[in-house]
């Protein structure tokens, strides 16, 4: 501390207790904060001590059985094996069930727009799913998909809209413009696959609206939700 000898002693005294005020505050702050930090760290010590010894605390003091000397200690039950073998088996089947040989030419109403209708379903259930009776609520778009990839799709879409209580669904199978040829090449398969589905009740080709030449609404069987 710089100082003018010329200045009382008194004066000097005094202005250098004013400077000690905000030091003492600072270590009284500093104390408090200490205390405080003191205190939580004693009542984290007396918790976990209560958590450690709490079932201690409630049975009381115990002593061993007589004649119990040997330990038995009971291995947890192993989980449940999972159904590997009968997933695979079930895709099996779904590959083979919905065949590319099919022939589906039989089946098939020739108007001026492909349609099927199962047996015992009457044209006016076309006619109304052309229309736009039923709303589509779902949709499968197999655009980019290999012919094995689309037809374990389809299954699966069908199965599933089938189980979930779905009616009236849409499947994107492309116009073929971008396929070797021009040709749609998954447009008959989609249709084989289909006939085979014994959900499907009746299919027809798309409004333009919803996707023309290169779809398909299906109406499929009523399930339960």
């Amino acid at each position: 501390m710089r100082y003018n000898r010329s200045q009382p002693m008194n004066a000097l005294t005094a202005r250098s207790f004013a400077d000690l005020k905000p030091l003492r505050r600072a270590l009284q702050e500093a104390a408090v904060r200490q205390a405080e930090r003191e205190r939580q760290r004693r009542e984290a010590q007396q918790r976990a001590h209560a958590e450690r010894h709490l079932f201690q605390d409630a049975v009381g003091p115990v002593q061993p059985l007589k004649g119990q000397h040997e330990r038995h200690w009971h291995l947890p039950a192993p989980p449940e094996p999972l159904p590997v073998q009968r997933t695979l088996d079930e895709e099996r089947v779904l590959r083979e069930s919905l065949s590319d040989e099919f022939d589906v030419s039989t089946l098939l109403d020739v108007d001026d727009q492909l349609s099927f209708r199962r047996p015992g379903i009457g044209l006016d259930v076309t006619r109304r799913l052309r229309a736009g009776h039923w709303s589509i609520q779902r949709q499968l778009d197999l655009h980019g998909l290999r012919t094995d990839e689309a037809r374990e799709a389809l299954g699966e879409f069908i199965r599933l809209a089938h189980r979930t209580g779905l009616r009236c669904v849409r499947v994107v199978h492309g116009k073929g413009l971008g396929s070797p040829g021009r040709m749609p090449v998954l447009k008959s398969r989609v249709q084989r696959w289909l006939v085979q589905k014994k959900e499907v009740l009746a299919f027809v080709q798309a409004r333009p609206a919803d996707g023309g030449a290169g779809a398909l609404v299906v109406l499929l069987q009523p399930g339960c939700r």
